[in-house]
């Protein structure tokens, strides 16, 4: 939902990491074991739409008369934040958050009709898209009926009075998992969206305020309908019990750091490693630049990233993980979205598409992306310079960025650069013998693949 209040914690861990390398060296024993992902899942991307903010109408169908585009695009799954109606009292804003729900089982009518989203649903699905809701599990709108129906399920203060998840969420109230019949009414409004509308799973907001052990019979539960896919909004490698993929906040505020000259490049392989140590081999990890959180509180893209917004979405593209496009990316998106008010982002016309569907056609149709191992590539300037290689089988796929505002000459002896290959962007085709001085400028980004691709 909002993520001011875990934004001082993480930074407060990045600090803390030790120097090291993220080799081939053996993966360690995981300390939790991960769910079964559906098998469709393996080379998706994931794109982050905000229905409100998508067009100037603000529709289901106006979403669905671009989905030919965002196939495109090479969007494999599109995650739509929340589609119920919105609760009025103690709404922020003229339109309130998306996040405070008044009915788990109906859409908000400003959205359009149930027919409407079946019928993006199976739009999408004729495409070979995926669509995951966002479920907000932890808390409602203040004037949702469940409030008089079953006021037990709702946590109060020590006067009896119900009480916010935390100061700032004055619009929502908080829900108490200590009731089972709780957890019966919310897997039965999660069952109805598989069920009855076909979605493919959920993005669960703020999932580590919510018990795990709720979440793993949701799980279940949905499991028996059809494969669900399930992204948490929360980092704790526990949550890969029930869910196939997590954010990874740390990386994202570390990438903030690294453009701000606050942070080494290097520190990229001491993260990249304590997630070896700690996930499920197969945990799915979000990687990103921006979404609805960090665009309207933090700043864009541009903002935080200056120059770097596409290196860093090169890497979010190729390091290991599923990269998660934020919508109006594709489009350069220079402006904070609001959040409570009607805000549509500016279509515009630039390269911006071009390059980011470059990126996630290559994640599609590239094994190694998707499911390759890593290997650092050392470099006599790593503190700026980041370069890696991955690879499964016979593919391979060599990166190497300046994640820097200063132009940089750097020799790189390696033998991921020794044969013929083409950069991607540029087409240019090269033949490089285990060495090359690579002459980058501010923010310059290198990907080469073999040239019989």
């Amino acid at each position: 939902m909002r993520h001011i209040l875990r934004t001082a914690l993480f930074v407060l861990v990045i600090s803390g990491f030790m120097v090291q390398s993220c080799g081939k060296e053996p993966v360690e024993k995981k300390r939790v074991m991960g769910v079964a992902h559906p098998e469709w899942s393996r080379n998706k991307t994931i794109y982050e739409l905000n229905v409100r903010q998508f067009s100037p109408s603000g529709t289901f169908k106006a979403v669905e008369q671009r989905l030919v585009a965002l196939k495109d695009l090479g969007v494999g799954i599109i995650w739509l934040m929340p589609i119920h109606p919105i609760g009025q009292k103690n709404r922020k804003g003229a339109l309130g958050s998306p996040y405070s729900v008044k009915d788990y089982f109906a859409v908000n009518p400003e959205y359009g009709t149930l027919q409407d989203f079946k019928a993006l649903v199976e739009k999408a699905h004729r495409l070979g898209m995926y669509v995951i809701l966002d479920w907000v599990a932890n808390h409602t709108a203040w004037d949702n009926p469940l409030l008089k129906q079953h006021p037990e399920w709702f946590k109060k203060d020590s006067a009896g009075n119900f009480v916010s998840p935390a100061p700032d969420w004055t619009d929502v109230v908080d829900l108490d998992y200590s009731q089972r019949g709780l957890w019966q009414y919310m897997i039965k409004a999660m069952k109805y969206w598989v069920e009855v509308m076909d979605v493919d799973g959920f993005r669960c907001d703020v999932a580590e305020m919510v018990p795990l052990a709720f979440w793993e019979k949701a799980r279940a539960e949905l499991d028996k309908i059809k494969p669900v896919f399930m992204l948490a909004e929360g980092e704790k490698p526990e949550l890969h019990r029930a869910f196939d993929m997590t954010y990874s906040w740390k990386m994202h505020y570390l990438w903030n750091a690294i453009a701000d000259g606050d942070r080494s490049a290097k520190e990229i392989d001491d993260l990249l490693r304590e997630e070896k140590k700690m996930y499920p081999a197969d945990a799915y990890r979000m990687r990103f630049i921006s979404n609805h959180d960090e665009n309207a509180w933090k700043g864009t893209a541009f903002e935080r990233l200056d120059g770097g917004v596409r290196a860093f979405s090169v890497l979010m593209t190729t390091i290991p993980g599923k990269p998660l496009l934020y919508n109006g990316q594709e489009v350069g998106l220079d402006k904070r979205l609001k959040f409570f008010d009607k805000d549509p982002i500016e279509w515009k016309i630039n390269n911006y598409r071009r390059f980011y569907r470059r990126l996630f056609t290559l994640y599609q149709a590239e094994p190694a992306l998707y499911e390759g191992s890593m290997t650092k590539i050392p470099t006599e300037m790593d503190s700026r310079v980041y370069a890696f290689a991955r690879e499964k089988g016979n593919r391979r796929v060599v990166v190497i960025l300046n994640l820097s505002p200063v132009r940089v000459k750097v020799d790189i002896d390696s033998d991921y650069l020794d044969g013929s290959m083409v950069e991607y962007f540029t087409g240019i085709k090269v033949n490089y013998h285990g060495h090359h001085t690579f002459d980058l400028e501010p923010w310059a980004y290198r990907l080469y693949l073999p040239k019989n691709d």
